[in-house]
C-alpha cells in the first residue's frame, strides 16, 4: 500500500514544485529524491518495517511477487530519471508536470501489481495510461507528436471500452468484481457469457501490451512521441501491462479451455513474426526499436502461456533486463542528432563509451549470452517446454530471435565498422557513468540471474 500512496503524493509534490522553482536541475533532483523515497518505502513495505495499513475490503492483495515487481519498476524509473531527466526540458517548459505524470503512472503500476478485483484492474489501467496520452503529445510543435497522442488516445479509449464490456459480462455472471469465482455451477448456467467476457478483456489487454494483431498503433505512437517518453512507455508501462495480464488469466485459463490453447500460440507467433520481420526493413533506429518492442512482447507472452514458477521468475527477470537495456539504448539515441542507422556511423571513434554501452544494451535485447536478455528469453522458453512441451513454438521463437540479431547488429556495424563522424549533443561524465553502471547491471543479471530472483523467496 505504501507505493500507491507515496507515488500519488509525490505526483502532487512534483506539480507544486513547478510553482516554487523553474530551475530544471532542482526539479530533476526533487524527482530523484522522490523516486528513491518511493523505492525505499516499497522495500520497507515488503518486509513489514513501515507499513501504511488501509482497509481495502479485499480489492487489493499484496504479495512478495508484486512487491518485487514494484521494486524493479521503481529502481528502473530511478535510473531512467537519472539518465534522461535532463532531456525533459528539450520537450517543453512544463518539466515539473512531466515528472508529476511519471509518478501518477507509477501509482497505476502499483495498483496493477496488487489488484484483486476487475474494478481495480480497470482503475489501475486507466491511472497508468491517461498520463501517457498527455506525455505522448507534449511536443506540441511537432505534428508527429500530436498525431501520436491522438492515435494513442483513440486506441486506448477503444480498448478500454472493450475491457468494460468484458467486465460487465463477468459482473453479470458473478454478481461482483472478484477475479476468482466462488461457484462453478452458477457460472455454467450462463454458457458462453464467461468465455466471451474473458475474451473481451483478453483483446483489450492485447491492445495495451501491443500484441499482434492489436499492435498497429505501437510504431506510430512510439515513433511520434518524444523519445525521452517513448523509452518509459515501451518498458515500465509494457511490463506492468504484462503483470496485470498474467495475474488475471493465470486463474482463468481453465474457463477458456480449448480456445486458450488455440488462440494464445497464434498470437505469440504472430507477434514475433510482425515485430521481427517488420523491424528488419526500418531505416530509423527509433522506429526499429518500436517494432522490436512488439517482438519482445511476443517473448513476454510465453509467461502468460505457461503460468508456472519458471514463467513467474522469468517475467520478473525479463522486466528488469528488457527495461534496463531499452532505457539505456534510448538514452543513447536521445543524444544522437540523427536517428537513422547512418547517424550512428563512426560513433565508436567520437564517443567510445556510448558505443560500448549501446553494444551491451543491444546484445541484451538480442538475447546474447552473458547479458540479462539471454536468461530472460531462456526462462520464457523453458517455462513453455516445462508446462506444455511446446517444442515447435520454442523452435519458432528461437528462429525469430536469430532474425532479431540482424537488425540489432546493424546499429553495432554502423558504430564500429562504417566510416563517419556521428554527431551527438553534449555528453556529461555523469551520463557516461550512468550508462556504464546500467551496462554492468545487465551483465550481472546475465551472469547471476539469481541475484534478482532470490528476493522472491527471501
Amino acid at each position: 500500500m505504501n507505493s500507491i500512496i507515496v507515488s500519488a503524493l509525490l505526483g502532487v509534490v512534483m506539480m507544486f514544485s513547478g510553482i516554487f522553482t523553474t530551475n530544471k536541475t532542482i526539479i530533476k533532483n526533487i524527482a530523484l529524491i522522490g523516486m528513491l523515497i518511493l523505492l525505499v518505502s516499497n522495500i520497507a513495505n515488503t518486509y513489514g518495517w513501515c507499513t501504511v495499513d488501509v482497509d481495502v475490503k479485499g480489492m487489493l492483495v499484496f504479495s512478495k511477487f508484486g512487491y518485487l515487481f514494484n521494486s524493479i519498476i521503481f529502481f528502473t524509473s530511478l535510473i531512467y530519471i537519472f539518465l534522461s531527466g535532463n532531456d525533459f526540458a528539450d520537450v517543453g517548459n512544463n518539466v515539473a508536470e512531466y515528472f508529476a505524470l511519471i509518478f501518477f503512472v507509477l501509482c497505476g503500476v502499483a495498483i496493477l501489481s496488487s489488484y484483486n478485483t476487475l474494478l481495480m484492474l480497470f482503475l489501475g489501467v486507466e491511472i497508468m495510461t491517461i498520463p501517457l496520452y498527455i506525455l505522448a503529445g507534449t511536443d506540441k510543435k511537432n505534428l508527429k507528436s500530436n498525431e501520436a497522442a491522438l492515435k494513442y488516445f483513440l486506441m486506448g479509449a477503444f480498448s478500454t471500452g472493450i475491457m468494460l464490456m468484458g467486465i460487465a459480462l463477468i459482473y453479470g455472471i458473478n454478481g461482483n468484481f472478484k477475479i476468482e469465482f466462488e461457484t462453478t455451477s452458477t457460472i455454467q448456467n450462463f454458457g458462453i457469457l464467461l468465455p466471451l467476457g474473458l475474451l473481451f478483456i483478453f483483446v483489450s489487454m492485447c491492445f495495451k501490451v501491443s500484441a499482434a494483431p492489436f499492435h498497429f498503433w505501437t510504431p506510430d505512437v512510439y515513433d511520434g512521441s518524444p523519445s525521452v517518453f517513448t523509452s518509459f512507455m515501451s518498458t515500465i508501462v509494457k511490463a506492468a501491462g504484462f503483470i496485470a495480464f498474467i495475474k488475471l488469466f493465470e486463474t482463468h485459463s481453465i474457463q477458456l479451455q480449448t480456445s486458450w490453447k488455440l488462440i494464445l500460440p497464434i498470437i505469440i507467433i504472430a507477434t514475433l513474426l510482425v515485430g521481427n520481420i517488420t523491424a528488419v526493413f526500418q531505416q530509423s533506429v527509433k522506429r526499429m526499436l518500436a517494432y522490436s518492442s512488439i517482438a519482445q512482447a511476443g517473448f513476454m507472452l510465453f509467461a502468460l502461456y505457461s503460468s508456472n514458477t519458471l514463467s513467474r521468475e522469468g517475467i520478473l527477470l525479463y522486466s528488469a533486463a528488457y527495461s534496463f537495456a531499452t532505457i539505456g539504448i534510448f538514452a543513447v539515441l536521445i543524444k544522437m542528432k540523427d536517428y537513422s542507422f547512418d547517424g550512428f556511423n563512426g560513433l565508436s571513434k567520437t564517443q567510445p563509451v556510448l558505443a560500448a554501452t549501446a553494444t551491451i544494451f543491444l546484445f541484451s535485447l538480442a538475447g546474447i549470452p552473458l547479458t540479462g536478455g539471454f536468461f530472460a528469453k531462456y526462462f520464457m522458453l523453458a517455462s513453455a517446454l516445462q508446462e506444455h512441451k511446446a517444442f515447435l513454438m520454442v523452435i519458432i521463437a528461437v528462429l525469430f530471435a536469430a532474425i532479431s540479431v540482424y537488425y540489432y547488429f546493424r546499429v553495432i556495424q554502423a558504430m564500429y565498422f562504417k566510416q563517419g563522424d556521428a554527431e551527438t549533443t553534449e555528453i556529461t561524465s555523469g551520463f557516461k557513468l550512468g550508462l556504464i553502471v546500467l551496462a554492468a547491471l545487465i551483465i550481472l543479471l546475465g551472469v547471476m540471474p539469481s541475484i534478482l530472483l532470490q528476493w522472491l523467496y527471501f
